[in-house]
């Protein structure tokens, strides 16, 4: 045990990599922890990762006494199971992008390592070579939010390839906090132009990271895998080119199984923070003593069922880079001089999240609030210019219906675009970003329903 009556330097104090059960001096008094202790977050502090998988940190004048408890030895000198080789089940390809879902901890050193050779996730998670034949690629180790429209045509050539290859379905091993994003850009890279992919696109992420007992990783990672290699093969018309797998509510059991166009993450740390929006999940997976099992929402049943009249994408449609799409939220804020200060940049299309049923602050009625005549000019200005300005709904769900106010009906007189739109933002500006790749009319497919982005029912 070591005992302290002074300002502590890390070399009297508890070594890195070791457990330790460790006194503090708080603002409360004495607290004690028990766990393993990391590299400090802040100079001369002692952060210690607790059982709970939750880190503590305390300067190092803090620190009363310690004891060395076992440490356990590194997970990298086990030995990992290796594949048998061909198994005579599905195979599937998981595409590693990044985030914590195929990710292991280290418990001697406290690290969370990715893991993506097959051997390697067998390790973690044995359960998988009774699902599927699995092998596995990097194509990058990025937090989600530092994805860009590059990173969406590599995932999507990663995806034919592995078709091209032989594999049944694939799995993109996501961040969450941009999955559903990238799962809209791999829909319309698949399906945008009328085709499907060859077998189930899955993306897949974690909200809790795998050393906390509160994970949802290996059970979303294990139905995800299910789907891929025993969900039906996607239609193409209905929104499940490309699926979002996560959990269906904040207990274990269940995933949800959301269409890639149709789904948003409406928390930043619950487990079952995908919901969709405007639809229903097209099915339920559930775990079960035998396994998974899947089970089709009645009205996906009756669709996934009949064979597909669109052909098989081979190479998908790819997005332009250099795309610059501005993004405005309308209210009391919003004013001209923000969109002419960003137009000016050079950008190819603005989209504005409305209020309610898709309305922008474009009338003074009471001749008091001259900005927004001004704002009312700068959208005539943009349209004029040929610069497409779309209309989303802040409201999350329901349609953007510009024909029940006046308001809406003059917004469409003036050229805006996004009446009868019910998908969500991110994926309506996917979209947009998408068909000005394919240098398409941006009106008329704005308003088409390209590969199930759109719910004819919301608006009827």
């Amino acid at each position: 045990m070591g005992r302290l009556g002074q300002p502590l330097s890390m070399v009297d104090g508890p070594e890195i990599g070791t457990r330790t059960k460790a006194t503090f001096q708080s603002h409360n008094g004495t607290v004690e922890h028990t766990g393993l202790v990391l590299p400090p977050t802040a100079p001369k502090h002692i952060t210690i990762k607790l059982d709970n998988g939750y880190n503590v940190s305390f300067p190092e004048a803090d620190l009363l006494e310690w004891d060395h408890l076992h440490t356990p030895e590194s997970s990298q000198t086990e030995a990992l199971l290796a594949p048998d080789g061909p198994s005579g089940l599905p195979r599937v390809r998981l595409i590693h992008t990044g985030g914590t879902i195929a990710s292991k901890v280290d418990y001697a050193t406290g690290a969370v390592d990715a893991r993506f050779e097959p051997e390697e996730l067998l390790d973690a998670l044995p359960e998988l070579a009774s699902i599927a034949d699995l092998d596995a690629v990097k194509i990058g180790n990025m937090f989600s939010d530092d994805l860009r429209p590059q990173h969406w045509n590599i995932m999507a050539e990663a995806c034919a390839e592995a078709f091209a290859a032989g594999c049944r379905g694939v799995v993109i091993a996501h961040g969450t906090d941009t999955l559903h994003v990238s799962s809209a850009a791999m829909a319309f890279a698949f399906s945008g132009h009328g085709g499907r992919p060859a077998g189930p696109i899955v993306m897949v992420g974690s909200q809790r990271s795998s050393d906390r007992g509160s994970s949802d990783a290996a059970e979303n990672l294990l139905a995800a895998v299910h789907w891929a290699a025993n969900g039906p093969l996607p239609n193409g018309e209905h929104g499940d080119s490309v699926v979002v797998v996560m959990h269906d509510t904040s207990s274990d059991g269940v995933m949800a199984v959301h269409s890639g166009l149709g789904v948003r993450k409406l928390h930043s740390s619950r487990r079952d923070a995908f919901r969709p929006v405007n639809a229903q999940p097209l099915a339920k997976i559930a775990s079960t003593p035998s396994g998974y099992a899947h089970t089709l929402q009645s009205g996906y049943e009756r669709v996934a069922t009949v064979p597909s009249p669109r052909p098989v994408t081979e190479q998908p449609s790819l997005y332009q880079a250099g795309q610059r799409i501005a993004q405005f939220v309308a209210g009391p804020w919003l004013h001209a001089e923000h969109i002419e200060a960003v137009v000016g940049t050079g950008v190819q299309g603005v989209v504005v999240h409305g209020t309610g049923l898709g309305h922008l602050p474009i009338d003074d009625p009471q001749g008091d609030a001259p900005e927004n005549q001004l704002l009312w000019r700068v959208l005539i200005r943009c349209v004029n210019r040929d610069l497409p300005v779309v209309v989303v709904n802040q409201c999350i769900h329901g349609p953007v219906d510009m024909n029940v106010y006046s308001k809406g009906r003059k917004q469409q007189s003036m050229g805006l675009l996004g009446h009868g739109l019910n998908s969500t933002p991110e994926t309506t500006t996917t979209k947009l970003h998408w068909v000005l790749s394919q240098n398409m009319d941006v009106a008329d497919a704005m308003k088409a329903n390209l590969c199930g982005e759109h719910r004819k029912t919301l608006m009827e």
